[in-house]
């Protein structure tokens, strides 16, 4: 009894750990890249609040005391940068007059993958729409505050005047908007200017903001700014999107807060539904650092192979930005929820505000704040070499999705990923490279399977003896524990032997499962011109209508091939894998029969709109496993069969050796 509970807890184990990995792979949950937000701002707008253009300015000094209001300039919509692919610029950036903020952002070194609208470029950021059916946009500025006349304007509703656009002799674009807050009676308060700079060859945007004091009197203000938004669903069964924060501790380490898109979602429902308190809701969706002496050093929003990362630049010789912090949760804004009766399969993207901190200009004086913005791919080696993008540690965009904290198995992903790319340099198919990948560590390992399956085939052997001294000593439990052990020792066999290599094993498979995952070089890549044609993707033969397994939660729109070749290979792995003999027991027969068929169909199910190059690894994987336990098997026969003939020796504990039969010469078998 005492092996059967050993085994079973070793397996326990072993399916903890891969019902791990398929729950943060996404298998429950559903949801598709709708336009619906949730953002997270310090500043609410109260239920039938007048419009900051009804109130008025506090009188100082000789100052008129009058409504504070906004010019409205042309609506008007400017691009910089190119979608061109053969461009030195890497992205383009569509401006939108409304707020002078990012409608746009395509990325032109990567396709959409859409197959009902393929085209060569990638929209990153795009409008997202409230409730209201207004569009809230990227980096839109949005309340801006006088704090001392207690006044409030929304500069995302306004559009701001274009300035001009032009081309510095360096090759960068400019783009400039500005807004001038005055008085009714024409008396200037504050000049907004606001400029875009995209560079070529450069992974980020620089994002400068102006604020010049054109009044009589000293004047305290605070703004907000909007994240990146719009960014599409990535992830084929999930969505992967998140927020992370990266601040700097005492110790000058980088540390990050992440909070899930579904998370967010699922701690504002509560909310909006009176499950859970204010207090519950913010600190759940809070961005800020537990530890509140960290240097706050960027904000970003990411998804499964690509990243929109705002840093707010510090001021000079400072070391962290001191000026700005990310929009905490302390109010909720009414006007940007998401309904609460939409389903909880469909996500929605969230955002968040930076939160510029109160700052007091004296009349003629001005203040800039600069933001740098990192549009792109999360690629380790750019993240590693440019030295900005190291120092600032965006490589904690990373997610590798590996079911423990481990950092040592996410330095053996990395090391993974770094060993793919170079392969793919000699090897330029990633299919191909995840398939010799996948046999080479099996060959690494071959011996601690061969010594598993040895061992597992051993107890299988032993099964009747087992029984008859579980029957004999059934009610002395310490002598059939002796007993036992000594009949393993005699027959040189180990119950723990049997499972302890599957379980060394295991940290190699997560972190090529999460190597596998994590590669963005795999989105796009084909491995056959006609079946495969996207790693990242399922391999969808044909598409049909979609229809939702109501258990699941999945919806299935397409017919795959890959995953079904996948069961056929965990059947005959199943098949071939050493059982426990079953002729005394019924019941572990039946056991046994069950996961025969169980575990294929479960993979199946479970795998079905997996990424073709996470199923072409496991299937690799698995064949190679069914290969390997085919020739372990014909060992261990043969080796058998040539001890029951006496044609090998003999161990030292039976004594002696067996002389091996000289051949017979050749040419005697001719005569």
């Amino acid at each position: 009894m005492k092996f059967k509970y050993t085994v079973l807890a070793l397996v326990t184990i072993f399916l903890a750990l891969c019902t791990g990995l398929i729950i943060e792979s996404g298998l429950f949950r559903t949801g598709g890249a709708d336009n619906n937000l949730i953002t997270l701002a310090t500043v609410a707008e109260t239920a039938g609040q007048a419009d900051v253009n009804a109130q008025t300015l506090s009188q100082a000094d000789d100052y008129d005391v009058n409504i504070l209001m906004t010019i409205p300039a042309q609506a008007q919509i400017v691009s910089i940068g190119s979608k061109d692919r053969q461009s030195n610029f890497l992205f383009e950036l569509e401006l939108d007059s409304k707020g002078a903020a990012i409608s746009r952002a395509y990325l032109n070194r990567f396709d959409n993958l859409d197959y009902k609208d393929p085209q060569p470029y990638l929209q990153l950021l795009s409008p997202v729409e409230k409730q209201n059916g207004q569009n809230v946009l990227s980096l839109a500025n949005d309340t801006f505050i006088l704090v001392e006349q207690k006044q409030k304007l929304r500069l995302n509703n306004l559009d701001w005047k274009f300035v001009g656009k032009k081309q510095n002799d360096d090759g960068s674009e400019q783009a400039e908007f500005s807004a001038d807050i005055l008085t009714s009676s024409g008396k200037d308060v504050i000049r907004i200017s606001k400029v875009y700079t995209i560079t070529p060859g450069i992974n980020h945007i620089q994002c400068s903001i102006k604020v010049e004091n054109v009044s009589q009197i000293p004047l305290t203000s605070r703004f907000d700014i909007q994240s990146p938004l719009g960014m599409p669903k990535e992830g084929t069964r999930t969505d992967l999107r998140k927020i992370i924060t990266g601040y700097k501790n005492a110790k000058g380490q980088i540390e990050t807060v992440t909070k899930a898109n579904t998370d967010i979602r699922k701690n504002i429902v509560k909310w909006l539904n009176g499950k859970t308190s204010q207090l519950d809701k913010d600190a759940a969706i809070s961005l800020a650092s537990e530890n509140a002496a960290n240097d706050f050093l960027w904000a970003s929003t990411v998804d499964k192979y690509f990243a929109a990362i705002v840093r707010p630049v510090p001021s000079q010789d400072a070391n962290a930005v001191d000026w700005v912090r990310p929009g905490l949760a302390e109010h909720y804004e009414p006007g940007l929820q998401m309904n609460p009766s939409q389903k909880e399969s469909k996500q929605t993207g969230s955002g968040f505000k930076f939160n510029v901190k109160d700052f007091t200009l004296a009349p003629g004086q001005s203040k800039e704040f600069v933001f740098q913005v990192y549009l792109g791919a999360k690629d380790k080696e750019l993240f590693e070499q440019n030295p900005l993008y190291s120092s600032l540690g965006f490589i904690k965009t990373f997610d590798l999705q590996t079911c423990c904290s481990m950092g040592w198995i996410t330095s053996l992903a990395f090391f993974i990923l770094t060993v793919m790319k170079w392969m793919y340099m000699f090897i330029p198919n990633y299919g191909v490279v995840i398939i010799i990948l996948v046999l080479f560590v099996r060959l690494i390992l071959h011996p601690v399977t061969k010594r598993s399956q040895v061992s597992m085939m051993s107890m299988q052997k032993l099964g009747p003896m087992s029984e008859e001294i579980r029957k004999k000593y059934a009610n002395n439990k310490t002598e059939m524990n002796k007993q036992m052990m000594l009949l393993y020792r005699e027959k040189g066999a180990s119950p723990i032997m049997g499972c302890l290599p599957m379980l060394l094993q295991m940290p190699i498979w997560i972190a090529l499962y999460s190597a596998i995952q994590a590669s963005v070089e795999l989105r796009g890549e084909p491995f056959l011109p006609f079946w495969i044609t996207d790693l990242s993707s399922p391999d969808a033969i044909f598409r049909f209508k979609a229809f939702t397994i109501p258990l699941l939660n999945a919806d299935i729109e397409s017919f795959n091939l890959l995953p079904l070749l996948l069961g056929v290979s965990f059947y005959l792995q199943q098949k071939l894998t050493p059982q426990t003999a079953a002729g005394a027991d019924p019941r572990v027969a039946q056991q046994q029969k069950m996961m025969l068929w169980m575990m294929p169909i479960m993979m199946l199910v479970f795998l079905y709109n997996a990424p073709s190059g996470l199923n072409l690894y496991i299937m690799a994987s698995t064949f190679g496993g069914v290969i390997e336990q085919y020739v372990i098997r014909k060992h261990i026969r043969e080796k058998q069969e040539a001890e029951a003939e006496g044609r090998i020796p003999v161990t030292s504990k039976t004594g002696g050796k067996i002389k091996k039969k000289k051949p017979k010469p050749f040419f005697k078998n001719q005569m």
